[in-house]
């Protein structure tokens, strides 16, 4: 995939993100939340040229740009993002703690997207 269909899945991934979590299918909406965080981070790497290869190296990643950008919160949505995606394993947020977690999330995505043009 080239950094621009990342860009674009990260945006679908948003939009399935809100039709579950409508739905009511707060699991699926968690999972297409990290989907989306990840590919916009993916695309932010390959931009640079930076290999993409495992949870690990992406973390590391956002960790590094948020230090470059002196951004801290960077750093702290893209957490918020792992948290869903174990909630999409676990179950574990309420209602009220996924929209938190959402809201934050969908800032990280929007900001990483508005960074990359």
């Amino acid at each position: 995939m080239l950094a621009t269909e990342h860009i674009d899945t990260a945006r679908r991934f948003l939009a399935d993100a809100d039709r579950e979590y409508e739905s009511g299918d707060i699991l699926q909406a968690s999972e297409k939340l990290w989907g989306a965080a990840t590919h916009v981070v993916v695309a932010e790497m390959q931009k640079r040229d930076i290999d993409a290869n495992g949870h690990r190296k992406i973390k590391g990643f956002v960790r590094e740009l948020g230090e470059e950008l002196e951004d801290p919160a960077l750093f702290s949505f893209f957490k918020h993002a792992e948290t869903l995606h174990v909630n999409f394993y676990h179950a574990f947020l309420s209602e009220e703690n996924f929209e938190e977690h959402r809201e934050l999330v969908r800032r990280f995505v929007e900001q990483m997207i508005e960074s990359a043009s």
